[in-house]
């Protein structure tokens, strides 16, 4: 299948996801984000990932407003924080980030993290929150497979997308081949390790390629069919991240990079979390 920016993948309620967004995780509200997300809608993103913790979804809504691309052509996920969740405070946490976004619904709403004993209830008022159609899909983010196994032992709507820390020395190939198994799409975060793409492999394949590091670990990303969402405030980066399709990974290279795995994480790890 050929790739492009405008690829996506078809989630499980048939809603097409985007390929390729722009993750805004730390970038400060105002105009650090909006002029973000307006290189990044300029560049051809359609994808745009924020969450409530982040404190920056005014400056989404804002710039893409400001963008003029049409709302229904802009892919705008957001999740609930941990100290938001349970079924009440959710479903109030939801109001207040359509609020801030000032739109009259989301394309995800996601479970930002397996809060125990809080997860189930929090991902209820997901449910009746996209049967009430204020969201297109919902999914959970940082969940492992056991998980995924609980939830969805109890849940009346699978989970759609689940996003998890994903690169070249954590792989996932376990938790991959889960979802691909069970329908539920893979979304990755810090897709280029933090900054860390001095890896000697990485820096071959880019000089193979003639592209740049961070080029190459997307488009591995995208070849395994998991969708990415590179940050970036910088807009000649934003512009080089997305240009990854005019070029594809032989079948070695991928295997290759798939050969780095660490099980090494620049964040928390999902079975012990505290905050």
């Amino acid at each position: 299948m050929k790739l492009t920016i405008d690829s996506a993948a078809e989630l499980l309620n048939g809603t097409q996801m985007p390929r390729l967004g722009l993750g805004v995780w730390r970038a400060k509200d105002g105009e650090e984000t909006e002029n973000a997300v307006l290189a990044a809608l300029e560049a051809g993103y359609r994808s745009i990932d924020t969450a409530s913790l982040y404190g920056n979804e005014r400056s989404v809504g804002r710039a893409i407003r400001a963008s003029g691309v049409p709302r229904e052509n802009v892919f705008v996920t957001t999740k609930v924080w941990n100290d938001e969740q349970g079924y009440d405070s959710t479903i109030a946490a939801f109001k207040r980030s359509l609020e801030r976004l000032d739109m009259d619904y989301a394309d995800l709403y996601l479970v930002h993290w397996p809060v125990v004993g809080k997860y189930k209830e929090t991902y209820r008022a997901l449910e009746d929150l996209y049967e009430q159609g204020l969201v297109r899909a919902i999914g959970v983010s940082n969940f492992n497979i056991s998980h995924l196994e609980d939830l969805m032992g109890s849940c009346r709507i699978k989970p759609m997308v689940n996003q998890v820390e994903m690169h070249p020395l954590l792989t996932q190939k376990q938790l991959l081949a889960f979802c691909r198994k069970e329908g539920v799409q893979l979304e990755s975060w810090r897709p280029l390790m933090q900054g860390r793409l001095d890896h000697p492999l990485i820096a071959g394949l880019a000089e193979k390629y003639g592209r740049t590091p961070a080029q190459i670990l997307i488009r591995w990303q995208l070849q395994l069919g998991v969708v990415t969402i590179p940050k970036s405030s910088k807009a000649e980066r934003i512009r080089e991240n997305a240009d990854v399709f005019g070029f594809e990974l032989e079948p070695e290279d991928m295997a290759a990079i798939d050969e780095l795995n660490e099980n090494r994480r620049f964040g928390a790890d999902p079975e012990h979390i505290d905050f």
